[in-house]
């Protein structure tokens, strides 16, 4: 089996939208936690969003330091039935690092809840301004990107 690293930015852009969900780390001094989350692109930056009180606020306060992980697959697949360390989950991968902002201005955080809203809907929504007003908005600009593709396998010649 072989791993491949993705470079094109289209289909890694493509993996992120059949996404659903993301898994965003961090760390409070040397204790890490890892939050499954729900997610929206906004060109090099990732929109989360939460309620504005909790361990990952309180986290993100004192660390806003973040990785953040999707996953795409997970077809069984092996090289050869028989060998244990030749099976492999056939899937795809994306990893970002950035620091987030907390997003306090309502008019931003309006803009960036509809375009959060479009990862999962092509309906229009609207929004009351204390739901807007209520709701924690982060927003992670892309310092860092890795994409990779897992359990190719190898042709024989």
């Amino acid at each position: 089996m072989r791993t491949h690293f993705i470079h094109d930015r289209n289909e890694i852009d493509t993996i992120l939208k059949q996404c659903k969900t993301c898994y965003v780390a961090m760390s409070d001094n040397d204790v890490p936690y890892v939050l499954p989350m729900n997610f929206a692109m906004d060109g090099d930056r990732v929109i989360l969003h939460s309620a504005q009180a909790g361990r990952m606020w309180e986290t993100i306060r004192k660390n806003p330091k973040v990785c953040i992980n999707w996953t795409l697959g997970e077809e069984l697949t092996w090289q050869d039935l028989q060998v244990g360390c030749s099976y492999r989950v056939k899937s795809k991968s994306v990893i970002i690092e950035g620091t987030a902002e907390i997003i306090d201005d309502n008019a931003e955080k309006e803009r960036l809840f509809r375009q959060f809203m479009t990862q999962y809907s092509d309906l229009p929504f609207k929004f009351s301004a204390p739901s807007i007003r209520n709701v924690g908005v982060l927003l992670v600009p892309i310092s860092k990107l890795t994409a990779k593709e897992f359990g190719i396998k190898v042709r024989s010649a």
